[in-house]
């Protein structure tokens, strides 16, 4: 029960900085959050531990835990990862595509275009949507890779549909790479997907000149503890 507590804490924790529920930048108090968590303190302060081994935490001695700064060197990086690996599986595409796939997709991308789809569930889509073209390519496993190191670049994401990119946007390069793909036009494939993946770059840099609050400062300036955000 105690290893279950942990998980669970660990994963409200971890999907409420990824969400920018608990915004960059945001104080960690353990008392509070075991208190709205409705946990003792253990299974949150071994979470903040794990996630300071992402950085997605920042511990500072005597002074408390907060939620990192988006840092646009992780950005950056976890997109060089993401675009090395999505520019590789549209490579080895097999000639014959998998037509149950192929329905997956089709199906994921009429979802996308519902108007009342929202924010995160817009974000859900595009997850799948993605890793449903590494699984065409046979390289599905190699998402959990991707996730494990793009934290910094999916709250940069958020924070871009949040405030710059529409959803529509996206939803509209998605259609572009899977036409391509179920063409068989794989430089078309790459050239769109590469145009895709980096637009989080213009996002992030719009947003960062407009809230450098959110941002790292990377210069060793330690931040002042407020009031803890603790959700309803």
């Amino acid at each position: 029960m105690a290893g279950r507590n942990r998980q669970d804490v660990y994963a409200t924790l971890r999907r409420k900085v990824l969400t920018t529920e608990l915004a960059p930048g945001a104080p960690l108090s353990e008392n509070e959050l075991a208190a709205a968590l409705g946990v003792s303190r253990t299974p949150v302060r071994e979470s903040l531990i794990l996630l300071a081994e992402e950085g997605l935490v920042q511990v500072f001695p005597k002074v408390g835990s907060f939620v990192s700064r988006v840092d646009p060197v992780r950005v950056a990086d976890a997109q060089f990862l993401r675009e090395a690996v999505e520019l590789a599986a549209l490579d080895d595409l097999p000639p014959t595509l998998d037509p149950a796939l192929l329905t997956e997709l089709e199906e994921n991308l009429r979802r996308q275009d519902e108007p009342d789809v929202d924010l995160e569930g817009f974000f859900a889509l595009d997850e799948e949507f993605h890793l449903g073209l590494l699984k065409l390519s046979g390289h599905g496993a190699a998402w959990t890779t991707v996730g494990n190191a793009k934290g910094h670049l999916d709250r940069a994401r958020r924070l871009g549909l949040h405030e710059a990119t529409p959803p529509a946007v996206n939803a509209g390069q998605h259609r572009a790479i899977f036409n391509a793909v179920r063409t068989g036009d794989i430089a078309e494939a790459r050239a769109t997907m590469r145009l895709h993946l980096r637009a989080v770059f213009d996002d992030v840099e719009r947003i960062r000149e407009r809230s450098p609050e959110l941002f790292a400062s990377n210069d060793g300036s330690t931040p002042v503890r407020r009031n803890v955000v603790v959700w309803d």
